[in-house]
């Protein structure tokens, strides 16, 4: 583990060195306080710090009370090393937000084990964030086929049109559903149902962009929302989509399986300024036209779609 060391006095500073490099540490060793700062604000930054309270520069006390400002780096466990051992000197450098305190002179087999308990601390916190991380992901995800759920896709469209009303720039939506998905299940059953959508998820992300976010909006429908995506360019994108799904059967354990694809497209112009349940709403009146019109086809959302959506009720919308 990288490790720094904060200390102005030669001697001292080598003699730390030498039983840390000893301990296995990799030793960053700086004479100065802004040294030290430096090298906690750079990249790769060490995780442990042995900060002498009185230095050039900035002193110990200082260097914890800006680290701790600091949102969104790593976390640095800080020792404290200095000749003071009042206990009001104590209480004021773990205030300024040192974990540890160790007095000159230390005892090398102190500081080791001091620097063991840094270490037990670090793994929990890097365990606890892997956690968190790895629930924030599932929470996000559909479990079955791996692109966003509901929930995550309509947040992010409610982030891309604010984006696009920002920027004055076009997006599109498509509601993208199977058809006859049923059939399969039906006939095959649920686990090759399910195998089939996720196939689908991957083919429609063969089909899109890689900034183009997909998701499985509930059952066999998805949700795909394109940002920077003029008409013109929504159509051929929709007309991909349900080439990836038309153009090859699914070749499964069962057999090959022929399925079609039908899409509704919602676009939105820079000055139209319209809100998610407006643009979900017309999306899905355009799948409904394509599903009525005889199912394997695109259908454009038309301005009434999107007037329409102004009657849903609050508790109605997506």
């Amino acid at each position: 583990m990288k490790i720094l060391i904060a200390e102005d006095d030669a001697v001292s500073r080598r003699k730390l060195t030498a039983y840390l490099e000893k301990w296995e540490y990799d030793v960053e060793a700086v004479a100065d306080g802004n040294e030290a700062w430096a090298a906690l604000e750079g990249d790769d930054s060490p995780r442990m710090a042995i900060l002498d309270w009185v230095m050039p520069g900035k002193d110990g006390i200082e260097i914890c009370q800006e680290l701790r400002k600091e949102k969104g780096v790593p976390y640095v466990y800080i020792i404290m090393l200095t000749a003071r051992d009042q206990k009001d000197d104590i209480v004021r450098g773990l205030d300024a937000g040192a974990d540890d305190y160790v007095t000159k002179p230390y005892d090398p087999l102190e500081l080791r084990a001091r620097l063991r308990a840094g270490r037990r601390i670090l793994a929990l916190q890097e365990a606890l964030l892997s956690a968190r991380d790895a629930l924030r992901f599932q929470v996000t995800l559909d479990p079955l086929t791996g692109v966003w759920n509901r929930a995550a896709i309509l947040a992010t469209l409610r982030r891309e049109l604010a984006r696009a009303e920002r920027e004055k720039s076009a997006l599109a939506v498509f509601m993208a559903d199977l058809d006859h998905f049923r059939r399969v299940n039906e006939s095959y059953g649920h686990s090759v149902g399910d195998s089939v959508l996720r196939e689908t998820a991957q083919r429609f992300r063969s089909a899109s962009r890689l900034y183009d976010s997909i998701a499985r909006y509930g059952g066999e429908q998805f949700l795909i929302v394109a940002p920077g995506c003029p008409p013109a360019e929504a159509v051929k994108q929709a007309e991909r989509l349900r080439a990836s799904i038309g153009g090859k059967a699914f070749d499964l354990a069962e057999g090959l399986i022929q399925l079609t694809l039908s899409v509704g497209v919602a676009t939105t112009s820079p000055k139209e300024g319209l809100d998610l349940n407006a643009v979900v709403y017309a999306a899905d009146a355009a799948l409904s036209r394509a599903k009525v019109a005889g199912r394997d086809r695109l259908e454009l959302a038309c301005a009434d779609d999107f007037g329409a959506a102004a009657a849903i009720r609050p508790d109605q919308a997506a």
